[in-house]
C-alpha cells in the first residue's frame, strides 16, 4: 500500500521527462507534479535580425576638454614677421645657451602652429635658408618681412599727433579716468601679453602699461620692444607708467593672428655667471676681491618689485669713488637678482664678482680701461644705429639721440601738458627702500 503513491506519481509523470531524485521525501508522500510552465527549457538563440534591432549603438567614451584637442582644424598662421620667444625684453637672440633642459616640446601646443620650435623661439623664416659663409647672412625672406613691417607700421601710426590729440589721450588713461591696464612683472613683455594688448586697442585707442621689477633695469629696451613688435607707438612716459598709442589707421578686424602660448617653456642652460677665477686675475686675488666685496657699504637696497631704472648711472657714478660696488637684494628672488646683475654686466659694463648673501658685487675692472673700451664700443655703435629722426612741423628733418623718451622725441612734454595725480618720485628714492 505504501508504493502505491510512488507508482501514481511516476505513472502522471509527463513523457520524455526523466524522473528526479531529491532530498526530501515530501514529493513521494504527497504526489505532487509541477506543471510544464514551471519546468525550465533550455533558451534557443536569437535570431540576426531580432539581434540587430534590439542592438543599441555604444555611445563613444566621455573625454575631458582639451585645448590641444584642434578637432582636425589645421595649424594656425601668423603672418608677424618676428620669432616668437617667450618673452622679447628678457631674451636676446645674441645670447647663446649651452644646452637644453627638456626636449623641444612646443609651449604652442602639439599641431597648432606652423612653426617648427627650436628650443628657444619659433622663427618666422627657416634658419636653414642662412648662408654662414656669406657677409650678411640674413636670407632675403627675412630682409623682406623687416621692411614689410615697417611699411604697414608707417602706414597704421600715420599723421603725428597734435598736442591737443597726444594731452586728451593721456589724460583718458590716467588712473582717475580708467581702470585698464597691463602689468609687465619679471617675466618682461611676453608673448602672451601682445594678444592682450590688442584686445584692449579693441575699444580704446591707448592703453596704459605698468612696468615694475626686473626689465624696469633696461627701460630703453621696454619702449623699444613694446613699440616694434605691436607697432605702437609710446606718447607718454612717467617712471614706470607707459601709454602706448595703436595709430590713426588701426582696425581691430584685421589685428595679426597671436597663436598663445600654452605654458612657460623651461629656460636654457646658460654658462656660468661666476667664474672660479676672474679673468686677469690669480685665484689669491680674487677669494679677497670677494671677501672685501662683502664689507664694502652698501651703494641701494633693492626693493621686490620695485623700479630699477636709475641702477645703471648710480653705478656708474659709484666707481668713480671705488672698484667695488655692493648692492644689497635680501628678499629677491635668486633668478631676479641674478638677471639685474647681467644687465649691469652688459649696460654699466662692469665684472660680476658675487652673487652671495643675497648681494650684488661688482667690479669696474683694472684701471687701464681694456673692460671699458672693449663694451663700449659696440654699446655706443647700438645708440647710433638705434638714433630716431623725426620731422617737425615746418617739415625739417633733426637727429634725435636715443635716449630721449618717445614724448620728448614728438616735441611736446607730456609731463607739463597733463597733470598726473602720482607725485613725482626721483629715481633715486625710488630704488632705495627706506
Amino acid at each position: 500500500m505504501l508504493l502505491a503513491p510512488n507508482l501514481l506519481r511516476r505513472a502522471r509523470a509527463p513523457p520524455g521527462v526523466p524522473p528526479r531524485r531529491h532530498l526530501s521525501r515530501l514529493l513521494d508522500r504527497y504526489g505532487f507534479v509541477a506543471p510544464a510552465s514551471l519546468t525550465p527549457a533550455p533558451r534557443e538563440p536569437p535570431s540576426d535580425s531580432a539581434a540587430a534591432k534590439k542592438r543599441r549603438a555604444k555611445k563613444p567614451p566621455y573625454r575631458l576638454p582639451s585645448s590641444l584637442d584642434r578637432g582636425g582644424r589645421p595649424p594656425a598662421h601668423s603672418d608677424l614677421p618676428f620669432d616668437f620667444r617667450f618673452s622679447y625684453t628678457e631674451s636676446t637672440p645674441a645670447s647663446k645657451p649651452i644646452g637644453l633642459r627638456e626636449p623641444r616640446y612646443s609651449p604652442f601646443g602639439p599641431g597648432r602652429l606652423d612653426r617648427p620650435w627650436r628650443g628657444l623661439c619659433a622663427p618666422a623664416v627657416d634658419a636653414t635658408l642662412r648662408d654662414v659663409e656669406a657677409e650678411d647672412p640674413l636670407p632675403d625672406a627675412e630682409r623682406g618681412l623687416e621692411e614689410a613691417r615697417r611699411r604697414e607700421r608707417e602706414r597704421v601710426l600715420g599723421e603725428p599727433l597734435t598736442p591737443a590729440e597726444r594731452a586728451f589721450l593721456v589724460d583718458k588713461c590716467q588712473k582717475n579716468r580708467t581702470k585698464r591696464q597691463i602689468n609687465l612683472g619679471r617675466d618682461g613683455l611676453t608673448h602672451n601679453m601682445l594678444n592682450d594688448i590688442h584686445n584692449n586697442w579693441k575699444t580704446c585707442e591707448a592703453v596704459r602699461i605698468k612696468c615694475l621689477g626686473v626689465p624696469t633695469v633696461d627701460m630703453q629696451n621696454v619702449c623699444h620692444q613694446l613699440e616694434d613688435k605691436t607697432g605702437g607707438l609710446i606718447i607718454h612716459r612717467h617712471g614706470s607708467l607707459l601709454i602706448l598709442y595703436r595709430g590713426r589707421h588701426y582696425n581691430p578686424k584685421k589685428r595679426p593672428v597671436i597663436p598663445l602660448m600654452l605654458w612657460k617653456p623651461a629656460e636654457p642652460v646658460y654658462p656660468r655667471l661666476i667664474k672660479t677665477t676672474i679673468e686677469g686675475l690669480t685665484v689669491e686675488e680674487t677669494k679677497q676681491m670677494r671677501k672685501k666685496g662683502l664689507h664694502v657699504p652698501v651703494l641701494t637696497k633693492l626693493a621686490k618689485n620695485g623700479y630699477y631704472a636709475s641702477l645703471v648711472s648710480m653705478v656708474r657714478d659709484a666707481f668713480l669713488m671705488d672698484e667695488l660696488v655692493r648692492i644689497d637684494c635680501k628678499g629677491l628672488p635668486k633668478s631676479d637678482y641674478k638677471k639685474i646683475g647681467v644687465k649691469l654686466r652688459d649696460l654699466v659694463p662692469c665684472i660680476l664678482v658675487s652673487f652671495d648673501k643675497e648681494q650684488i658685487i661688482v667690479w669696474r675692472g683694472k684701471e687701464d680701461g681694456s673692460l671699458q673700451d672693449q663694451t663700449q664700443k659696440p654699446f655706443l655703435s647700438f645708440i647710433d644705429s638705434d638714433g630716431a629722426s623725426v620731422k617737425d612741423e615746418t617739415g625739417d628733418q633733426e637727429q634725435i639721440p636715443k635716449d630721449w623718451s618717445s614724448d620728448e622725441c614728438s616735441g611736446t612734454s607730456s609731463s607739463d601738458e597733463v597733470p598726473n595725480d602720482e607725485p613725482v618720485i626721483s629715481e633715486l628714492d625710488s630704488s632705495r627702500s627706506i
